[in-house]
């Protein structure tokens, strides 16, 4: 965070007058990390007065009123998108980047910016989606901007020599004010966590943002804004470092920024807009709109006559629908009326009516996302049991002593796309209860996967010692068998494994475990010391169904948020792991084959039930192991 000597205190406007010359006021209006989201979402929480109240929030036909409501406004106004549109929902899965380039067409944005996600299907898959985006001459052609990504001449982002779709900046004449835009994305996140070619350079942020300030400046443009996804915390580290530039319109981190958002019960990043001073003692104002297109960033500058920022201020517009909930039951007269009231009276909230040609778009995708669904993206060899507990028996097509020794096929599966999807991580684990049904031999389709993995969950990583990670498991189980807890925390991991004795009291019914660190095919004993990348589903990173240590992780800092949607991801690990799939391709000719991992792959080698009687596989089960 920024030292507190750096952030300023509220500037009065007159002090635009301080420099001799006329004012000039720019509003930016923004967003960033939609992620395909272009419905609402319809399971938001709020508290008015201390009362947790279920609304509906965002979805891109409320975005574009919104927009097109501050445009309409007589200001001067650019319209950002700071990054990572696409994927997170069925809406890429199935479309790659065509529904969010529609509707992305109906703001018609002076400029977006490249965020990690972007290069998930590579560049092949980038430069369908900008296909999309700018097909036709006639319309938008909005400006795609990354300074520091330099694709090489001959690939998908860099065709020719003289062709590119990505640019480092654009210049905008705005109210007789030119006004520079550069686009810059975080580095090593996407090099390391997202699948661009790797001919394709990503240069340093600063260096790279310095050097095209200076560029502009030169040209004698005095009003710069970095359209940066490089998360708020660097932003405004980025801010401080720099010389030259007036404001950062960021992403990535999906930093929910406006303090007042914390008496509706939500958790806020920090103040909207967030300001710093340079390297030369002027202020620079940082900003970010939240995620999935349920919030619409506001920023007003004003400028002195040399440029400079002599103020900024602004609202996050938190788009909310018209109906509101309580133990599921809608709420009328004097409480409605209360609720009403406190929103009129907040400027962060408001209910925004849906743009009927947006949402005719949006219908238009989702009647193909049902007959989509039935789309196959695998085939299973075998029957993949669910199961909890070992031997509990909770498969609805396996025999129960398939599941004696190891538990679920499934949720071992998973697991292991887990591991593979996030990349940077060594071990990968999930709770049992997370995984939803049993996948029969045969097709798998769109649909089942997301039934198998229906949460809004996205894969987490979580940097922890060995110690911590005996901790959580002992944790884990402990939630079932000592706190009257689900079952469906029960633990199942990949490149970990372990002898479990649940006779044994906490702290003890562990032992004998085993890492195998990514890339390697040796199995050894885990160390209290080790330092280890372990990669899981949102919901018990943040210390969800007994995984306490997780929380206090993430808590710590210690935790990344790849925002890959897990079902996605398990899509993708059948598909380009399993299928040997191109990136960018987005269904096989021939639908990879699914097979239940290897016995020794498992997590759980030996497992002891309550009465100290070992569950061991039959011999057909040991048999069909090998």
């Amino acid at each position: 965070m920024a030292a507190a000597s750096n952030l300023l205190g509220g500037t009065a406007l007159d002090a635009a007058m301080a420099a001799g010359g006329p004012a000039y006021e720019l509003t930016v209006v923004h967003i960033n990390d939609h992620h395909s989201h272009l419905e609402p979402n319809t399971g938001a929480e709020l508290e008015f007065d201390g009362v947790e109240t279920d609304v509906e929030t965002g979805g891109f036909p409320r975005v574009v009123p919104k927009i097109a409501e501050i445009r309409s406004s007589g200001r001067n106004v650019l319209t950002l998108h700071a990054g990572d549109a696409i994927t997170g929902t069925i809406y890429y899965s199935l479309f790659k980047g065509a529904a969010d380039a529609e509707v992305m067409n109906k703001v018609c944005f002076d400029a977006f910016a490249l965020g990690n996600h972007e290069f998930d299907d590579s560049d092949a898959g980038l430069a369908q989606f900008l296909g999309y985006l700018n097909a036709d001459p006639n319309r938008c052609q909005t400006p795609v901007l990354a300074a520091n990504v330099i694709p090489t001449i001959g690939t998908p982002l860099r065709p020719t020599p003289d062709t590119s779709l990505i640019q480092p900046y654009v210049v905008k004449e705005v109210g007789g004010q030119r006004i520079g835009i550069i686009g810059i994305d975080i580095a090593g996140k996407t090099k390391n966590s997202s699948s661009p070619l790797d001919t394709t350079q990503f240069l340093d942020e600063r260096e790279t943002a310095q050097g095209f300030i200076n560029e502009l400046t030169a040209q004698g443009i005095n009003k710069i804004i970095l359209l940066t996804h490089f998360q708020y915390l660097n932003e405004v580290e980025l801010a401080q470092s720099l010389r030259g530039v007036d404001a950062i319109v960021g992403g990535d981190s999906h930093t929910l920024l406006g303090e007042r958002f914390a008496n509706f019960g939500l958790n806020p990043g920090g103040p909207y807009p967030t300001k710093v001073t340079d390297l030369d003692g002027n202020t620079v104002c940082v900003v970010q709109a939240w995620q999935y297109a349920d919030v619409v960033g506001e920023l007003h500058l004003t400028f002195d006559g040399e440029g400079r920022v002599s103020a900024c201020s602004g609202t996050p517009h938190l788009l909310l629908g018209d109906t509101f909930e309580r133990n599921d039951v809608p709420l009328q007269g004097a409480e409605l009326q209360a609720v009403l009231d406190t929103i009129v009276a907040t400027p962060e909230l408001g209910i925004v009516e849906p743009d009927p040609a947006t949402q005719e778009i949006v219908d238009v995708y989702a009647e193909d996302v049902e007959v989509l669904k039935t789309e196959i993206v695998g085939v299973a060899t075998k029957d993949f049991c669910l199961e909890r507990v070992p031997g509990q028996g909770r498969s609805a097509i396996c025999d129960v002593r398939a599941t004696q020794a190891n538990g679920g096929d499934i949720q071992q599966l998973v697991t292991e796309a887990y591991l593979l999807r996030s990349f940077e991580a060594d071990v990968a684990i999930q709770n049992a209860g997370g995984v939803r049904i049993d996948i029969p031999a045969g097709d798998i389709n769109i649909n089942l996967v997301y039934t198998l993995l229906p949460f809004a969950n996205t894969l987490v990583n979580l940097e922890m010692s060995g110690a911590e990670i005996k901790q959580v498991l002992e944790e884990a189980v402990s939630n079932f068998q000592d706190s009257d807890g689900s079952t469906g925390s029960y633990p199942y991991a990949a490149n970990l494994r372990w002898e479990l004795d649940l006779s044994q009291p906490f702290g003890s019914r562990f032992s004998n475990i085993e890492i195998r660190r990514k890339g390697t095919d040796v199995w050894v004993p885990l160390q209290d010391v080790d330092d280890v990348t372990v990669v899981t589903n949102s919901f018990i990173a943040a210390g969800r169904d007994g995984y306490l240590t997780f929380g206090d992780v993430s808590d710590d800092g210690r935790m990344v948020d790849t925002y890959i949607d897990y079902a996605q991801a398990f899509i993708d690990y059948m598909q380009q792991d399993l299928g040997g799939a191109e990136p960018g391709d987005s269904v096989l000719t021939t639908p990879p084959l699914v097979t239940p991992p290897f016995c020794s792959d498992y997590s759980t080698q030996l497992f002891i039930n309550e009465n100290s009687e070992p569950q061991l596989p039959d011999a057909e089960f040991l048999r069909a192991c090998e």
